[in-house]
């Protein structure tokens, strides 16, 4: 019984551990969401910048894991070429080490533990009050206190050998393997990050067990690099969902992680020789001794082994890039289907990133129903009755596929909006909320012109060469502003700064139906052509300037963020 006591009670401090992790890190990308967007997206010119963000931003995040996600989710946005990513990976892997660093020179060497408390003490009024800043601030706190509590407890609760014979004895038989004991140890690392999810937690895990005489210096190292590659699983298990290059992004984290371990295995032995020379110059003694500070010379091996490896690969950053592209090939399925491609990956860390996500997927949303007219120019400029009918029915599907796609997109938002907003991503969602519904509207228009050009055929109503001209040229400025729309849905909440010319447009379009309505009276009276031909010709015009009001409606809404983005 005190046995099973005694393992609830150690998995109950990682789990605090991972709680104040998670929390710490919560705070901290709340204060910096969309400042690491904008990092992740723009300091990526050449492989040193790329390195250098990944290993800041990890450094400030403390999860490689959260900065590989975000990462995939990039690259699944296309804000981040594939080639980008993987320089941005090998920086998350330097950066991710400054946990330890922080654990080794923090938890043992000082009693942060103890401060857990008044840290606490600060943090829980701070999150009372009415300003988010302060509040995130005071999140950040307590996690912090929550982590190095975990962290205490994990230290307490790790079984003591002297008192546990039977322990050391089952530990005994499997560390004395040589190589095979390496191994072993490697795969236990690997197993508890996949488990834990969470190599930041392991590692801590790793640096109490070595520093408490539990496991020798030479297989905790080996737990680390376990640790490397267990870390890969996450950004792969959120890359499943995602498109071609995201998981492409997430198959590059795991061939640069497995390749590192193996060289390092490889060269083991001399390479932990070259850490503990290293850690006697800096005076934190022989890890293969008996040293109070081993836990500083397990950081420095991590760190070691990370930054040799990306200084290494980075090299090779092309080949790695080619052989997960022959690895996971894009399959050429024809014609492309409605599917939701970037808020798949699931929710991001912060308001920011997740609301930049729907952008993405609205974005392509429009372009994809924008697509819906060609069909419907195609079905109206003349084809065989066979062609028609699978245009009106790619139509039909189309245009359910969209309502699904809204129901979907809106679905994202709303989890969105059960977080902590900001009044300006308030706006945002209300202003996405609006769009998607002007959207959705637009492929319902486009079902109704493909309906009534059916119902001409079926009625065998036919237009003469000018009513033909005059739909197109009504046709070709319609064309025009869902062009623009795209445009302005591509420039965003930020970089749109006038709608002019949607508005020009949208003019254009409400001219031209007033000219052909005017004209059509005048045609009918004159006799030029059927009373059916004119009453099939009219709705597709009435039709044409209602897609008119729902593209403008787009633009305006979009108009409206932007505007509230800049004051």
């Amino acid at each position: 019984m005190d046995v099973i006591f005694s393992i609830l009670t150690l998995i109950g401090s990682i789990g605090l551990f991972l709680y104040g992790m998670m929390k710490m890190s919560d705070g901290l990308q709340k204060v910096a969401g969309e400042k690491m967007r904008n990092i992740l997206a723009s300091m990526t010119s050449n492989p040193l910048k790329r390195i250098l963000t990944g290993t800041l931003i990890t450094s400030v995040i403390q999860s490689s894991s959260a900065t590989t996600v975000m990462i995939v989710s990039f690259v699944n946005a296309g804000l981040m070429t594939l080639t980008q990513s993987v320089g941005v990976i090998m920086g998350a892997n330097i950066g991710t080490t400054a946990t330890a660093w922080i654990i080794s020179l923090l938890g043992f060497k000082a009693d942060i533990a103890s401060l857990a408390l008044p840290i606490i003490a600060f943090g829980v009024p701070m999150m009372m009050l009415k300003s988010k800043q302060r509040k995130t601030i005071g999140e950040l706190l307590i996690g912090f206190a929550l982590l190095f509590l975990g962290l205490s407890f994990m230290k307490e609760n790790v079984p003591n050998l002297g008192n546990n014979p039977a322990i050391l004895s089952f530990l005994q038989s499997y560390t004395n393997g040589g190589m095979l004991s390496v191994l072993l140890f490697v795969l236990v690392g690997t197993v508890l990050t996949v488990l834990i999810q969470s190599s930041s937690a392991t590692v801590a895990l790793t640096l109490v067990m070595c520093a408490n005489g539990w496991i020798t210096f030479e297989l905790a190292a080996a737990m680390v690099l376990g640790e490397n590659i267990g870390t890969t699983i996450t950004a792969n298990i959120a890359a499943m969902v995602a498109n071609v290059s995201a998981r492409r992004a997430a198959l590059a984290h795991t061939v640069f992680n497995i390749f590192g371990v193996t060289w390092v295995l490889i060269l083991y032995h001399p390479f932990l020789n070259l850490v503990a020379s290293v850690s006697n110059s800096v005076g934190a003694g022989n890890p293969f001794a008996e040293s109070t500070n081993v836990a500083i010379s397990l950081s420095l091996f991590h760190s070691m082994f990370n930054i040799a490896n990306t200084f290494i690969l980075v090299w090779f950053t092309k080949i790695i890039v080619k052989i997960v592209t022959k690895l996971i090939r894009q399959k050429d399925t024809g014609e492309e289907i409605f599917r939701l491609r970037y808020i798949n990956t699931g929710m991001m860390s912060t308001a920011a990133l997740s609301l930049h996500q729907a952008k993405q997927e609205i974005s392509l949303y429009a372009r994809r129903c924008s697509r819906m007219f060609l069909i419907v120019r195609d079905m109206f400029n003349g084809v065989d009755a066979d062609k028609f009918g699978e245009q009106f029915a790619r139509i039909e599907k189309y245009e359910d596929l969209s309502d699904r796609i809204e129901v979907e997109i809106a679905n994202y938002l709303s989890k969105v909006s059960e977080g902590d907003l900001s009044e300006l991503n308030v706006h945002r969602v209300q202003g996405m909320y609006k769009i998607i519904d002007e959207i959705e509207s637009i492929a319902d228009s486009f079902y109704n012109l493909a309906r009534t050009l059916k119902r001409k055929n079926e009625n065998k109503v036919e237009f003469d060469d000018t009513m033909n001209k005059d739909l197109n040229d009504m046709f070709d400025i319609v064309q025009k502003a869902l062009n623009i729309m795209s445009e302005n849905l591509e420039k965003g909440y930020i970089h749109l700064t006038n709608i002019h010319n949607a508005y020009e447009y949208e003019k254009g379009i409400n001219e031209k139906r007033t000219h052909l309505r005017d004209k059509h009276i005048s045609n009918l009276e004159d006799g030029k052509y059927s009373y059916s031909s004119g009453t099939v010709y009219i709705d597709l015009i009435n039709e044409a300037e209602k897609l008119g009001d729902y593209i403008i409606n787009v633009s305006e809404a979009i108009f409206e963020i932007s505007q509230r983005s800049n004051d």
